[in-house]
């Protein structure tokens, strides 16, 4: 089945799809992008991506092209003209297209692209039950991490040297020798005491939607938590790591530098976990 893509009021397919070159997403990243989790072709936690997609556009004045209303519609349509049960769903916002210029015309429509694919439910479900590894490198990004902006490079660039490692995922480590979050998730770790913890929010890292969901789901566990900042040798003094996404949902780490983390196999709580969210996303 050909797949479908929304571009700028147009639904069209993914093959043919595209955007002006003189796009400010292309030229200079001057963009945002939000990622959707989809389970039984529903999106999941819908309200908070639009809260953090807003204020993401707010905080770089990109005007909305349309209504939340009028967008999440589009985005369900994306879902099932792509008939995707399990899968993702990506949106982009860029400023729209103008003459090649780094100072912005006040005068500019949003360009809006929507994209939806498939995911393996049971590879993910495998990975989950062996764990996956992670390596630090030194956090190189801007100073407004976030804001979900689609200027990604040094998270590329640190996800494809954790690729090149054998590694899942890159922990960024700040000049403080603090871990931030991942090239393209939050960071979480269980100390011995069973303190749930994981940084803190600020313009270091972005606030996470699935990260917002499991604090959510360990407050109705009980679990002790602190947000705050750790170091990779509190990594190696846990129990047990994990990481959060929508592309991951949560996902234990076992080990960090070829290190193993607690017994090198996924926590019980990481576990518990993902079957809370998976539980609750199905509702």
């Amino acid at each position: 089945m050909s797949r479908t893509a929304y571009v700028n009021g147009s639904y069209v397919s993914h093959a043919y799809a595209s955007v002006h070159i003189e796009d400010r997403g292309y030229q200079f990243a001057d963009g945002v992008y939000e990622v959707w989790a989809v389970r039984q072709s529903k999106l999941l936690d819908s309200e908070a991506h639009f809260r953090r997609l807003n204020r993401s556009l707010g905080e770089l004045r990109i005007p909305s092209p349309m209504t939340d209303q009028s967008l999440a519609h589009v985005l369900r349509e994306v879902v099932r003209r792509n008939r995707v049960k399990n899968g993702l769903v990506y949106l982009q916002i860029t400023r729209g297209v103008a003459p090649r210029d780094h100072a912005f015309p006040n005068e500019i429509i949003s360009s809006i692209v929507i994209t939806a694919k498939s995911t393996n439910a049971e590879l993910a479900e495998k990975a989950a039950k062996a764990g996956v590894a992670v390596v630090t490198m030194n956090d190189e990004r801007w100073a407004r991490c976030d804001i979900k902006s689609v200027s990604l490079l040094p998270n590329v660039l640190a996800k494809q040297a954790a690729h090149e490692k054998g590694a899942s995922e890159a922990w960024m480590v700040d000049d403080k020798g603090m871990i931030t979050e991942g090239a393209s998730s939050n960071a979480w770790i269980v100390t011995l005491d069973g303190v749930l913890t994981t940084r803190n929010l600020s313009p270091d890292i972005l606030g996470g939607i699935t990260r917002e969901r499991v604090l959510t789901l360990a407050a109705e566990r009980q679990l002790q938590v602190d947000e705050r900042a750790f170091s990779k040798k509190e990594v190696l003094e846990a129990s047990e790591a994990f990481i959060t996404s929508s592309t991951n949902l949560v996902m234990p780490v076992v080990k960090i530098d070829n290190e193993a983390i607690g017994n090198g196999k996924p926590g019980p709580l990481a576990s518990a976990l993902r079957k809370d969210y998976l539980q609750s996303a199905a509702t």
